[in-house]
């Protein structure tokens, strides 16, 4: 069993966006690992493992507009099943 079961990922598109900022945000405030906030001060991928994604979402939505939602079951996945 995986300690994270979702594979949570998403853009980020506004401005003056700053990686660190929401990285250092995400990290304090949500649990899980695997975190990633790349990209500039217009558009950040976020890539992150955790039990709670709509807190990831819910957040991010309030930094700007949210698309290119993907929010993977990988406890499935390592069953072979879809995501």
């Amino acid at each position: 069993m995986l300690e994270y079961k979702f594979d949570t990922q998403l853009l980020i598109a506004g401005h003056q966006l700053d990686e660190d900022v929401i990285s250092d945000y995400i990290t304090k405030n949500i649990a899980g690992d695997c975190l990633l906030a790349v990209g500039d001060e217009e558009l950040i991928k976020i890539h992150f493992h955790t039990n709670t994604p709509w807190k990831v979402l819910e957040y991010a939505a309030g930094l700007g507009e949210i698309h290119d939602i993907v929010i993977e079951n990988m406890e499935r996945q390592t069953q072979g099943l879809k995501g």
